[in-house]
């Protein structure tokens, strides 16, 4: 029988924050200087480059656990699901819950089991945990859903993705301007006619890219100096458009499914020309250029939510909810994410 995806959900933060909010911000350099050109050129740049006009911040009375909650319980309406049914609960984050105004994470009780207290289940066989596998952390937990059904251990899981990355961020690095808010939510389950996954793969590269992303201080010095997210852009790019076409190639072959057969291609909403260079790369080993909307985009306007990129913008495109971007029964799509660890994944996916 066909282990897929059954029912998504997602959640959305209402506040927008667009790149103009960040006109009045005093950005320093690696070394605590600050830059020679305006803020109007440096945030012209970053959107030619990353192509974020705008991105979603939660709001301040809600943490991950609480947007990942809403996302959850719109998957399980989805799937037409009883809740109680739930063998796994399994949820990819990166900082826990951080309260506003604050940047230490939370992660005891795990957010996986904050999430089932809140959807008030009761069955105790229903196993919650997380995961910490950077922003690739969704797919790795589909695919761990989809290795507990194979294997008769679980029947149905629940796999969360979600991320308050707007309260890790330096405010004084540019870099604050990519990343936002955001949840995402799937139920993996074996259902005929409902989808299937075909293939999956996953890697981690450490001996030298382990630190390509990190937890450093704010670039403004400081008497008790907090620790936010930090990253070498240069040197992910690099690796992303290295790796990550290799990985979603290896992964089709594995499937059996011919390039020309893949309809859609859901890739973590990170930099706009990054992923772009994945798909042009992806498609030049097979000698061909990319179709026309082959990766549908939502970064413009709801910016790098980390872990739930990927699971909001399926829901997104799966309910008709992205313009020009639909997926019928029966497309085959694919799936790929990159992020700390350095952690990267594919997955080829019959809708």
């Amino acid at each position: 029988m066909p282990i897929g995806i059954t029912g998504t959900g997602s959640y959305i933060p209402s506040s927008i924050i667009t790149n103009h909010d960040f006109e009045k911000h005093e950005f320093l350099n690696t070394d605590g200087i600050p830059f020679s050109d305006d803020n109007q050129i440096i945030i012209e740049k970053f959107k030619a480059i990353t192509g974020i006009e705008e991105r979603r911040y939660v709001e301040h009375n809600l943490n991950t656990s609480d947007i990942a909650f809403l996302a959850a319980e719109k998957a399980i309406d989805d799937a037409n699901i009883d809740k109680e049914e739930l063998d796994y609960i399994i949820f990819a984050h990166n900082f826990g819950d951080v309260p506003y105004g604050q940047s230490q994470g939370d992660t005891i009780p795990s957010l996986a089991s904050r999430v089932k207290h809140h959807l008030q289940i009761k069955n105790q066989k229903c196993v919650a945990y997380d995961i910490l596998f950077g922003c690739p952390g969704w797919i790795q937990g589909v695919i761990q859903a989809h290795a507990f059904i194979k294997s008769g251990l679980a029947k149905k899981c629940l796999v969360i993705g979600a991320e308050t990355l707007s309260r890790v961020v330096d405010p004084f690095d540019r870099d604050s301007m990519i990343y936002s808010d955001g949840a995402g939510a799937a139920i993996i389950e074996v259902k005929e006619n409902r989808g299937e996954i075909l293939a999956h793969t996953s890697a981690t590269h450490t001996y030298e890219e382990a630190y390509l992303l990190f937890f450093g201080t704010s670039y403004r010095a400081c008497e008790h100096p907090t620790k936010y997210i930090k990253m070498y852009g240069r040197k992910i790019y690099e690796f992303a458009v290295t790796h990550v076409p290799k990985a979603m190639k290896s992964c089709l072959d594995e499937s059996g499914v011919s390039i020309t057969e893949v309809k859609k291609i859901f890739i973590h909403q990170a930099n706009q020309k990054m992923d772009e260079a994945i798909i042009n790369r992806f498609y030049k080993l097979y000698d061909l250029l990319p179709p026309k909307d082959i990766m549908p985009m939502n970064i413009a306007k709801l910016g790098n939510s980390s872990v739930a990129t990927i699971p909001t913008l399926f829901d997104m495109v799966r309910h008709g909810n992205l313009e020009n971007q639909r997926v019928q029964k029966a497309d085959v799509v694919i799936f790929a994410s990159v992020g700390a660890g350095m952690n990267l994944n594919a997955m080829v996916y019959k809708v």
